[in-house]
């Protein structure tokens, strides 16, 4: 009889793990996956889809890589607020293997906890992704998949909750994750940023309210084009709920707001 001892399953290991940290399971899954690895190729759209109203998602939606852009009532190419998006995800809702094309409106609204999987943005309207959950027990996942062309924000985190973006791709932004700094409601919310290749130009990786107890950490993030180091990994404001600008406090790792050490982000 053989005296080895049996090895747990991973999705054990991942359970008492995530049990231990706080975390979901999808979440610890996807922060802690293989090390960094070289970004990948861009996917080819397998054929057009004009959406000329809001595509609603429960459940999962496959989009098989087609690419789905805006027309008719979606079809403005500029940058204005409150925007209609071009898929609106339900609380628990998965959209994977979807490629934006231009124009894509106010991109993908996600209702509550929502997976964002292979979704590539080849051209970002007025935000690739928002996500509006009101409960702090909100998760919203983005892993794989890549954005371009973003004059400002790429993901706006304007609910409660925690938001995981992992092995993601991002060129040619303003701010990759933005926690709302002026809404008329505020809540504390928690960014991780992992295994990530960011190509410049960009402006900031992360910002988040330190008034409201935002944190954002960040793990394996690889920033190409950018030897004079511009793009500013972290960056903390002052939030509020009048509508103003949000004042900046500062940047940089502080252990409390911003985590995340030098080893963390490498340049080339």
């Amino acid at each position: 009889m053989s005296r080895h001892k049996r090895r747990p399953k991973r999705g054990v290991v991942l359970s008492a793990a995530a049990a231990t940290l706080g975390l979901t399971t999808a979440v610890l899954a996807t922060t802690l996956m293989s090390p960094a690895s070289a970004a990948g190729a861009w996917p080819k759209a397998k054929g057009d889809k004009p959406v000329t109203s809001t595509i609603e998602v429960s459940g999962t939606y496959d989009g098989k890589l087609q690419r789905f852009y805006g027309s008719g009532a979606l079809g403005g190419d500029g940058q204005d607020e409150g925007q209609a998006p071009l898929f609106k995800l339900k609380d628990g809702a998965v959209l994977k293997n979807v490629v934006l094309g231009s124009p894509a409106a106010d991109g993908i609204h996600c209702m509550g906890s929502c997976t964002i999987q292979n979704v590539w943005w080849e051209d970002v309207g007025e935000d690739a992704a928002t996500f509006k959950g009101t409960s702090a027990d909100s998760v919203y996942s983005v892993y794989g998949g890549g954005a371009r062309k973003a004059s400002d924000k790429v993901f706006q985190f304007n609910g409660a909750g925690k938001l995981v973006v992992t092995k993601f791709q991002v060129s040619e932004f303003g701010k990759l994750v933005r926690t709302c700094g002026n809404c008329s409601k505020q809540y504390r919310r928690s960014v991780i940023v992992n295994d990530v290749d960011v190509t410049a130009p960009g402006k900031s990786l992360v910002g988040i309210n330190a008034n409201y107890g935002d944190t954002a950490a960040l793990r394996n993030v690889r920033i190409h084009g950018d030897s004079s180091k511009k793009i500013k990994p972290c960056v903390r404001f002052q939030g509020n709920t009048t509508g103003k600008e949000p004042v900046e406090l500062g940047s940089g790792p502080d252990g409390t707001h911003c985590k995340y050490t030098a080893s963390d982000i490498s340049y080339d």
